[in-house]
């Protein structure tokens, strides 16, 4: 079965860089398109992310890591040199949060979360092309964030600043999005960016901030009662909101344990592993009926969102995967496999390449939402494929 599901994952994972390849080039402006809807339509006009982009690059990147398919490495090199030229703040530091069409700055803040995806994509070209530029930008924004954004008094990571890193009333990542200083959100991404770039930069700051994450996470964000993670909160770490996460909390299962085996500490790992294997017990909440992941639980409202977002169960897969390597427990590796189902059944898009943004609980399509855009990128569905895909082969 597991060469099976191994041949499934590769073909999907070659699916959707096909998709990506032929459907978002932007061949009049440079670099990727803004957006295009369910039906591959281009958004005219639509302003580009630099969270899509530095997810871009790291996709097509690790891509070209894992297989070293040579077009993938082409279009690296295309989003590296867009991204370089447009989206890197060359006179104050950091990257802008947005560009317009035309690739002229759009929304200047300063948004830890997208540097800390820029860092992600660099990292992983470095290793690609062993272009000493891109890990030097890497570096660049990871004291940037260290010199403007690391609380010194609390500890953790403040969410946003102007251009020129001064404090901002809108910290926000989205509308969805509470407007609070601190996040689990923003402070799960450092982590996994600091955690890439230390692979190609072993240095011991770094190195020290990522012991010091982890030492939030334990400390501060994850919930020790439920083994859910807190999403929002205030400078002195007081949580704010009381929403259950399912996505975030898979994903997170993972991304702490992978950061504690970079750096090697023996005493982080063992603890991670066994934290691992709690979050996604807890995470079993977010399982329906369907066997797929719900999105979202207001425990304040009693309010469930059943919605079942692509990358809710891109992560999910993951982090059940996880679970499963490290204490063999089937019930795992059944959910694993009900959700790649699910996904296969109603998240993919046959007809129109890549997956649907996700369906409602009558497994309707959600309304109004990009196939490629501001969010919707490559880099949840591809990671998870290429993360099976290993998994599975040291399984076997």
């Amino acid at each position: 079965m597991q060469k099976k599901l191994i041949i499934e994952f590769e073909n999907e994972l070659k699916s959707i860089f096909d998709y990506w390849a032929k459907y978002t080039l932007d061949e009049k402006n440079g670099g990727f398109l803004g957006a295009l809807d369910n039906k591959n339509n281009i958004i005219e006009n639509a302003p580009k992310g630099a969270v899509l982009n530095a997810r871009i690059l790291w996709s097509f990147s690790a891509a070209y890591n894992f297989n070293h398919e040579a077009s993938y490495l082409k279009l690296a090199e295309r989003s590296f040199d867009y991204l370089e030229k447009h989206f890197i703040d060359n006179e104050l530091g950091g990257v802008y949060w947005s560009v317009n069409a035309l690739g002229n700055p759009l929304d200047t803040k300063k948004q830890i979360y997208a540097l800390s995806f820029t860092m992600y994509g660099l990292a992983e070209y470095y290793k690609a092309s062993n272009n000493q530029k891109s890990l030097d930008l890497a570096i660049s924004l990871f004291h940037d964030i260290e010199k403007y954004s690391f609380d010194i008094e609390n500890g953790g990571y403040l969410e946003a600043l102007t251009r020129d890193w001064k404090e901002i009333t809108d910290l926000r990542l989205s509308d969805k999005d509470a407007n609070e200083k601190k996040t689990m959100n923003t402070h799960l991404h450092i982590l996994e960016a600091y955690t890439n770039l230390y692979r190609y930069w072993p240095n011991a700051q770094l190195k020290n901030k990522i012991k010091h994450l982890l030492e939030i996470f334990d400390k501060h964000i994850l919930d020790q009662n439920t083994k859910h993670l807190i999403l929002f909160f205030d400078e002195k770490w007081k949580s704010k909101h009381n929403i259950v996460s399912y996505g975030h909390d898979i994903e997170a299962s993972w991304l702490m344990l992978e950061a504690a085996e970079a750096v090697g500490d023996e005493k982080l790992i063992h603890h991670f592993e066994k934290l691992a294997v709690e979050i996604a017990n807890a995470s079993l909440e977010g399982i329906d009926e369907t066997g797929a992941m719900i999105y979202e639980f207001d425990v304040d409202k009693n309010h469930l969102i059943s919605e079942k977002h692509w990358w809710v169960q891109a992560e999910a897969m993951v982090g059940f995967l996880n679970a499963y390597q490290l204490n063999k427990d089937d019930k795992f590796f059944n959910h694993f496999l009900s959700i790649w189902d699910f996904t296969k059944k109603h998240i993919i898009d046959y007809k129109n390449g890549e997956w649907f943004w996700g369906v409602n609980k009558d497994f309707s399509l959600m309304e109004g939402e990009d196939k490629a855009g501001f969010w919707k990128c490559p880099y949840h569905n591809s990671r998870a494929c290429i993360e099976v895909i290993n998994r599975l082969k040291k399984l076997n």
